[in-house]
């Protein structure tokens, strides 16, 4: 049975982030235009909020206009939402068990224009999954040999089937080409037997047959597969596409399940026809994308409509959940690998020239789909952007991705899935599906633009609040009738003309940051701050920055002047007034002899110098400039009253005590002195004495090394020669041979 899973679905939405000042920035009159610019703001539909003859004053943020006195329950904001519709839990369906593969099946979205939510899919890779498997076959005479191979396939692709899965079904359909000029020879004898030509019986040329609805009785395949015979054409690409599309559309007579995997094997060793490839036969008119299978369950419109196109076979097959796999040989590989890349859920293998793999080939491209999930999304989407993260079965978040392999029967993946909603729908709202490839079910989303405003619904044409009969009440606001404005619709067009909004030199109305409304000057909003005066030539944000802040960061900005907070001064408030930092040590004003600038101290006197002006060569040092105050102290004769006026100036404590140096021990220095000598005398005699016996044994072991070396003879003297010469008589000619000794006079 398959595993029971407890799981929590959540929805996620992403906190607004407002721009700063975009809702404020005067372009939105109504609350519809309000709620558009940024997913932050919101109206207020108060009546008398505002003195003000600006409209878009009532749209900001719900905490500013609370602030400014909207009352909560007067402003109007919407909120991105997120509902589940229904919820069945996922399992294998059994009986009247309303299970499903997928969690949710439908929720209803509700977006602002520029904001997201995120939500979580799970779904379930069942076990014991019902399987339906037609097999398409290219009976072009190239594959003559390939008829003999598979009369057992249905009897051996059910047993290994069965190890799979036990509801299994198997069903048979073949092709080969448009039966018209110039993909076959129109002679009588070819039309009757395109293969006569090599003495061989052959079919005529056909489109597509459907010859076996999907069945679970595989000794009937093979008995289907035992009949057949090849035809022939022409040229060496096929009418495939053709019959993949009749296979898609034609479910009632292919017999696809509604809770089956369907699989479709397409075998061929040809290319395949498609989009225009028809019009060099005179066939124009384009594949309607309908199923045309006629009594005798053959394609009755291969001679009028157009092979179809990638897109619509694509659009098909995932339409009826179909996978495509592509069993071709290898010099069609290539081909095939392209298109299979445009097609969900499809893929290719490498049939044997006879198709004795085709049984391994399918039995392990069944394999691989089962192993991955991966969804798709269905539906007019061009206005939404989706992203998706898959979480897979061994914990492995994919950010970005959309699919997971490697999945076991029992698993279940989750997808957190994000839809951001960029601007207003203009057609209404969404319905669009998010399904697995090839699963049957589907999650249905609804999804609407929150772009209106509620408050519409009470508008009040001719509201006497409004001039009277002016304009039209609506959310809060007037909208005047043509020839009126003002807030209330008071003002005629000729008001404004004739009313004073220009300064005296100005050239352009309301110093061209506002528009002149009953003969007086609107201020715009803008999103650096606040625009006013009476001709809207003030602001609070163009005065002077300190190190990137307005006006230092201690003052505000009056129309273009920087009014400085207590404790600063300066034209950008960056200076300080606090004194503390400029008191030198004796707790006098820069000592004296400068000012505290800022801050920190100036200093004035020529030659003063140091934080606090404590330095200055040319005023002497603070001992000289007490020396008489001390010298009074020390004095016994001087008073009190005496000293008092030369130690105004001076902060002196004396003491009186004497504290003078003792002098130096002279004895104690020169033993000190003598012995120092003495040890270092006798250190350096042992020093040289140690480095003078250690070069001696060097010198007698070099000399015991050279005398082991010399080999002499104990009974020869190497200076002595031999006074006796040996010579040859080269003239002698007897056999023997003849020497003379000559005995040297001079011989020891």
């Amino acid at each position: 049975g398959h595993r029971n899973h407890a799981y929590h679905f959540f929805i996620q939405y992403s906190p607004f982030r407002v721009h700063v000042g975009a809702c404020s920035a005067g372009s939105a009159v109504t609350c519809d235009e309000c709620l558009q610019l940024d997913p932050g703001c919101a109206w207020c539909t108060q009546e008398n909020f505002t003195d003000s003859f600006l409209v878009y004053e009532r749209c900001d943020t719900p905490e500013v206009l609370q602030k400014r006195g909207c009352l909560q329950n007067q402003v109007e904001f919407h909120v991105t939402s997120s509902e589940v519709l229904q919820d069945r839990p996922l399992g294998k369906k059994t009986g009247e068990a309303n299970t499903t593969q997928i969690s949710p099946q439908k929720m209803a979205l509700k977006l602002r224009p520029g904001s997201e939510v995120t939500f979580q899919i799970n779904v379930l890779q069942t076990e014991d999954y019902p399987v339906d498997i037609y097999y398409l076959m290219d009976l072009s005479a190239s594959l003559i040999d390939d008829l003999e191979r598979i009369k057992d396939l249905g009897s051996t692709l059910s047993k290994e089937m069965a190890k799979l899965t036990s509801k299994f079904r198997l069903g048979f359909g073949s092709f080969v080409e448009k039966p018209v000029l110039p993909f076959i020879k129109i002679t009588p004898a070819d039309l009757k037997n395109p293969c006569h030509g090599v003495d061989q019986v052959c079919l005529p040329t056909f489109g597509y047959k459907h010859v076996l609805p999907l069945t679970s009785n595989t000794d009937e395949f093979n008995k289907i597969i035992a009949k057949q015979q090849v035809s022939a054409n022409i040229d060496t690409a096929e009418c495939g596409f053709d019959a993949i599309m009749q296979v898609a559309v034609c479910g009632d007579k292919i017999g696809w399940r509604n809770d089956s995997m369907r699989l479709l094997v397409f075998v061929s060793d040809g290319d395949s026809h498609f989009g225009m490839d028809s019009k060099i036969s005179g066939i124009v008119i384009p594949n309607d994308g309908e199923c045309h299978l006629d009594g005798n369950n053959e394609y009755s419109m291969s001679t009028h409509l157009e092979y179809p196109s990638l897109g619509q076979l694509m659009d098909k097959l995932v339409e009826n959940n179909i996978l495509l796999i592509f069993a071709v040989t290898e010099n069609q590989k290539r081909n095939y690998e392209n298109y299979a890349h445009f097609i969900p859920g499809a893929t290719v293998g490498v049939l044997e020239e006879d198709s004795r793999n085709i049984l391994e080939l399918i039995v392990t491209a069944y394999k691989e789909l089962r192993s991955e999930i991966e969804l798709e999304v269905l539906g007019q989407t061009e206005d939404l952007h989706i992203s998706f993260t898959a979480i897979c079965p061994d914990g492995t978040v994919l950010p970005g991705q959309k699919q997971c392999s490697n999945v076991k029967a029992g698993d279940t993946v989750s997808f957190n899935v994000t839809v951001e909603l960029p601007a207003c729908l203009d057609d209404g709202p969404l319905r669009f599906h998010i399904k697995p490839v090839g699963f049957q079910d589907a999650l249905e989303v609804h999804l609407d633009s929150l772009c209106s405003c509620a408050c519409r619904s009470t508008r009040q044409p001719n509201s006497s609040h409004c001039g009277p009969g002016r304009g039209v009440l609506e959310c809060g606001s007037c909208l005047c009738s043509p020839g009126y404005t003002g807030s209330r619709c008071e003002c005629t067009e000729e008001d404004d003309r004739s009313g004073d909004c220009k300064a005296d030199g100005a050239a352009e109305t309301c110093s061209g940051q506002g528009e002149c409304l009953c003969g007086r000057c609107a201020c715009k909003a803008s999103s650096f701050g606040r625009v006013y005066g009476p001709y809207c030539e003030c602001n609070d944000f163009s005065c002077a920055r300190y190190r990137g802040e307005l006006c230092g960061g201690h003052g505000d900005c009056d129309c273009g002047v920087c009014v400085c907070r207590s404790g600063w001064t300066g034209e950008f408030c960056n200076c300080s007034s606090a004194v503390d930092g400029c008191l030198s040590g004796d707790g006098e004003l820069c000592g004296g002899r400068g000012k505290c600038v800022c801050g920190r101290c100036v200093c004035s006197v020529p030659g003063a110098s140091g934080e606090a002006c404590e330095r200055c060569p040319t005023c002497g040092d603070t001992c000289s400039s007490a020396r008489t105050c001390v010298e009074c102290h020390l004095q016994a004769e001087g008073s009190m009253e005496k000293c008092a006026e030369k130690c105004s100036a001076s902060h002196v404590s004396v003491n009186s005590s004497i504290d003078c140096p003792e002098p130096p021990n002279i004895p104690m220095i020169s033993l000190g002195v003598s012995l120092s000598v003495l040890c270092m005398g006798t250190i350096l005699l042992v020093a040289w004495k140690l480095l003078v016996s250690v070069q001696d044994r060097k010198e007698v072991a070099k000399f015991e090394a050279e005398r082991a070396k010399a080999k002499w003879q104990s009974d020869t003297n190497p200076l002595f020669r031999s006074s006796t010469s040996t010579f040859r008589n080269v003239t002698y000619k007897r056999e023997g041979k003849r020497n003379v000794d000559i005995h040297s006079a001079d011989g020891y």
